[in-house]
């Protein structure tokens, strides 16, 4: 398929997956809009690029701000795709605490807010405006994909937060399917393993060893543009609906 004259909108897109799916999506010949609200990153990944890119500072839990972005993208063309990345925030803390403290509430509801409402947010947003489109001929309008987590499945300790806000984006994926199967808009999700972000990159030797380790093959971090490809794919290949995709050589988090 061709995305010549399309657009589409990537939250995160200054980050590390967010970043490589700008970049592909771009190369197959789509209009981007990097939606963040990384100032530097964002303006000179736009710059980069050049032409059919645009930044505008995105918050995705503000209705207004996401509105925005999406608005801008229709300038740009025919806004038919939205690719859900964004992240930044997480804190590593256990229901009860080494000193006997409880898991903070209010983190716990930053998660939740930032990597589950945040994406809904951003879902109910972008598909209100896809479905205002005149369908192609095979029927569809337009796509969606959401990045969940392995840690969605088997969160390790600490990642209870993470873990419960990655776990419904899982649960959104088929429901989110079905409720917008009536104006012909695929939901997708990807549950990316220990990818090589440069957050990651940025723990030390010792911390991406012990990742690498239990990594069956190839026994490396996951590249973000091998994210990026998949996120392509699930826009392009129209039969895919509802599923959440694991791309992780195998990797299965044990509990620590």
């Amino acid at each position: 398929m061709s995305f010549e004259g399309e657009v589409a909108v990537v939250t995160g897109g200054s980050g590390g997956l967010g970043a490589a799916t700008v970049r592909r999506l771009h190369a197959a010949g789509a209009s981007v809009v990097i939606a963040d609200l990384n100032d530097e990153a964002a303006t000179a990944l736009a710059d980069e690029l050049g032409d059919r890119v645009a930044y505008v500072k995105t918050d995705v839990l503000d209705d207004d701000s996401v509105q925005a972005a999406l608005d801008k993208a229709a300038e740009l063309g025919t806004l038919r795709y939205a690719v859900i990345t964004h992240g930044g925030y997480g804190a590593l803390q256990k229901i009860v605490n080494k000193d006997g403290s409880p898991h903070d509430r209010a983190v716990f509801a930053k998660t939740i807010d930032l990597y589950l409402v945040g994406t809904f947010n951003v879902l109910r947003l972008a598909s209100a405006e896809i479905a205002k489109l005149d369908p192609k001929e095979s029927g569809e309008r337009g796509a969606v994909v959401m990045t969940s987590s392995i840690a969605g499945y088997e969160g390790q300790m600490g990642q209870a937060a993470y873990g419960a806000a990655k776990a419904g984006v899982i649960g959104l994926t088929i429901s989110s399917a079905r409720d917008l199967s009536s104006v012909g808009i695929r939901v997708n999700s990807i549950a990316p393993g220990t990818m090589a972000t440069p957050i990651m990159k940025g723990v030390g030797e010792a911390m991406l060893a012990r990742f690498t380790a239990n990594i069956p093959f190839p026994k490396r971090l996951g590249e973000p543009d091998e994210f990026a490809a998949l996120a392509q794919h699930l826009l392009e290949n129209t039969y895919l609906n509802g599923e959440v995709i694991r791309i992780d050589g195998a990797q299965r988090f044990t509990y620590r």
